[in-house]
């Protein structure tokens, strides 16, 4: 018997990393015990940081930060099979956190892909880049992560940000199936295997600014 396929809906609007969000997100995930799919049901897939609650409440942001990467090396290293399935604009963190999943399939005609860094002068932290790097060749890296391009799914594809498209009625379907072949994998040794591949990432997310 395989493991049900875990959909997690993050929202209908901008699905920005609110202090609330990201706890709803840990949440869900606690209890996942096979392949995940995340996914938006609106424009956005995520347009990552949320800068309202950041310039609010700019004596808590090393803290938020820290939190924000705290959640890419568990997505990063979760013991099961993950898939986002990038249903709108993936910006910013919104789309380092699509990049911590396994794989990415992302909406054929619409939506964008962008770490927009460069053009909003906000470097990369190095747990951030090194998320980035773990996951790109470093031409795909300097392609994306130097010019602030936003990329649609066909050209995501090109340059390997994203490793499938899919029409928008069937991409949660497409992404599950994606995962749903590799349900019942051994969740220690999953587990094992990822934080080893990762490991300078994960060091790097959870190391403090």
């Amino acid at each position: 018997m395989t493991d049900p396929v875990s959909v997690l809906d993050l929202g209908d609007d901008e699905n920005r990393f609110s202090p609330d969000w990201l706890q709803r997100v840990h949440s869900f995930v606690d209890g996942v015990e096979g392949p995940l799919v995340t996914t938006g049901s609106g424009k956005f897939y995520s347009n990552g940081l949320d800068l309202d609650w950041l310039m609010a409440n700019g004596d808590q942001a090393a803290k938020y930060v820290a939190e924000v990467q705290e959640l890419l090396a568990r997505i990063l290293t979760l013991p099961v099979p993950t898939v986002a399935a990038v249903n709108g604009h993936a910006f910013g963190a919104g789309a380092m956190f699509a990049m911590a999943h396994d794989f990415r399939v992302m909406r054929a005609d619409r939506g964008y892909f962008c770490f927009p860094e460069a053009d909003i002068n906000i470097p990369f932290t190095p747990g951030m880049a090194a998320l980035i790097q773990g996951k790109l060749t470093p031409a795909a890296a300097i392609a994306s992560m130097t010019t602030g391009r936003r990329f649609g799914g066909p050209d995501a594809l090109a340059v390997g940000l994203v490793d499938e498209t899919a029409p928008e009625a069937d991409l949660v379907t497409v992404a599950s199936s994606r995962v749903a072949a590799l349900a019942g994998k051994d969740r220690g040794t999953l587990g094992a295997i990822k934080a080893t591949m990762f490991a300078p990432a994960v060091t790097a997310l959870r190391t403090p600014a």
